[in-house]
């Protein structure tokens, strides 16, 4: 039996006015429509500045759509991102859907343990129980013992995508966005990413994701959306 869609995007279209440039207006996404489900992984696909990474910030809801629906099931309900409040939106991130961007931002002095525990703590999950799974988690993506206890200001670029990867796996949102999340990973720590990732496909939670490694996307993938760039600039 199919899953249910998981997030429905209609006409969705992003324009942004530049201010310092007499207010010209620069359109990124137009006429974008899908359905994602729990068990599948849609890959974004298209050229670079075909505003791939904007319809995942539309998605997370830190950009508002110009026009158009995006549509997210949050406990059994849908919720419209285009007229939700902050705290909703909040609670989305809380509780349904995750993000993977390319860079950690994290507190510069916070332990790489808690900050991978930190999902866990915000959905209610004692301390050590939090710690402990992020300790799992972190091994598994050879993040070395030595290391859990330090800020992840102070590793290598693979390692903190790493402590990336493993923050937005562990809170097991139904709804997961991946901004190329094996960008800056060597091929035996892409191995372990693409085994999690399909694990996560298997449990039935929905990856929707920008995938420029095409081995990557060819072993989650299981539907392609293309992505065309939109119309050039227009005059104020």
């Amino acid at each position: 039996m199919t899953n249910p869609p998981m997030i429905q995007v209609r006409d969705l279209a992003k324009t942004f006015t530049l201010h310092n440039q007499g207010d010209v207006r620069l359109p990124v996404l137009e006429g974008i429509s899908f359905e994602a489900a729990g068990g599948e992984c849609l890959a974004l696909a298209g050229p670079s500045g075909a505003g791939k990474s904007t319809l995942l910030r539309c998605l997370y809801g830190n950009y508002l759509a110009t026009r158009g629906s995006i549509r997210v099931r949050h406990d059994q309900r849908w919720i419209a991102l285009e007229c939700a409040s902050e705290q909703a939106i909040l609670r989305l991130r809380r509780h349904t859907i995750g993000y993977v961007s390319q860079f950690l931002r994290v507190i510069p002095r916070v332990a790489a343990l808690d900050v991978v525990a930190e999902p866990l703590r915000q959905a209610g999950v004692a301390a050590d129980e939090a710690r402990e799974r992020a300790a799992v988690l972190l091994r598994r993506l050879q993040i070395p013992q030595r290391l859990l206890d330090l800020p992840p200001a102070t590793f290598s670029g693979g390692e903190q995508q790493r402590v990336n990867i493993a923050r937005g796996l562990i809170g097991g949102h139904p709804i997961l966005l991946l901004d190329e999340p094996t960008a800056a990973l060597d091929a035996d720590n892409r191995a372990v990413v693409v085994t999690l990732l399909r694990e996560a496909r298997a449990q039935g939670r929905c990856l929707i994701g920008i995938f420029h490694d095409e081995p990557v996307r060819d072993a989650l993938a299981t539907r392609v959306l293309p992505i065309a760039p939109a119309a050039p600039a227009l005059a104020a």
